[in-house]
């Protein structure tokens, strides 16, 4: 064995192994990606469940996005108003306090309350009912489809299909909306997690063609806009409205419905 050989292969891998780490090291401080502290503080402080809610490309997105003053401390509507608080200590700002939100379907055509023209058969999409005769099976063109769009794309298991429409946890809700964006006929809305009562129809329809579909639909009679104290509700193409600003929860507009479409939530 020639020892002087060895020695030699010995020497010039080691010196291989020192130029490459030197030149790792140095291509490392070159390269070098600077991280801003707060950003990864603002990381760490959110969930993490990169629903989309926030608008933004998931967690990591808003954290950068708070990190550089181009979004609000409390935006996160997964974290709420507890993490919103870590975020403004991070940040040097003020907690804001934000009011908790929660999904709410505008419909209450449950199979029983909703007439239906025809038994479908087919895609159980509700995005896919538009392009079906009469928009879906239900006589009412602007109930619940009951086919479950919302629940698919709900992270947080907060919405199930009930009776033939949908119905939200209000405890597993996050408001994260997507549910909102998702519904083809526009009937979740978010409405704040302490309000009382809530209008459970979307229908436009005149009250003749209202009763006609539906046992339960808004007839756009102005009872409960008459009698609201508040100014709170009003009707608008032959639907009910409410002003969450202006409600107090009293429950005058429950009351005075004559078509039960105005609940408890």
């Amino acid at each position: 064995m020639n020892i002087s050989a060895i020695i030699g292969a010995t020497i010039l891998v080691a010196a291989v192994g020192l130029f490459i780490g030197v030149f790792l090291g140095v291509a490392g401080k070159k390269f070098a990606v600077e991280v801003d502290e707060k950003e990864v503080a603002i990381r760490e402080a959110l969930p993490g469940n990169n629903c989309g809610g926030c608008g933004y490309p998931g967690c990591d997105g808003l954290a950068a996005a708070i990190a550089k003053g181009e979004a609000p401390v409390n935006r996160c509507p997964v974290g709420g108003e507890p993490v919103g608080k870590i975020i403004a200590g991070i940040m040097g700002q003020e907690a804001v306090e934000t009011a908790r939100q929660v999904a709410h379907v505008k419909c209450s055509g449950t199979c029983e309350k909703a007439k239906e023209e025809y038994i479908y058969t087919g895609v159980e999409d509700c995005e896919m009912l538009p392009f079906v005769p009469n928009g879906g099976a239900k006589a009412c063109t602007y109930g619940c489809c009951g086919f479950g769009s919302c629940v698919k794309v709900c992270p947080f298991g907060a919405i199930h299909i009930v009776d033939g429409i949908a119905v939200v946890d209000k405890e597993a809700c996050k408001a994260c909306g997507k549910c909102v964006a998702k519904c083809p006929r526009h009937l979740i809305e978010l409405i704040p997690y302490s309000q009382k009562v809530a209008v459970d129809c979307s229908s436009h329809d005149k009250g003749k063609q209202v009763t006609a579909a539906c046992e339960v639909g808004c007839i756009g009679c102005k009872k409960c806009e008459k009698t609201c104290p508040n100014g709170a509700v009003t009707v608008e193409n032959f639907c009910a409205h409410i002003d969450y600003e202006k409600c107090t929860g009293c429950g005058a507009c429950k009351e005075a419905c004559p078509r039960g479409v105005i609940r408890e939530v």
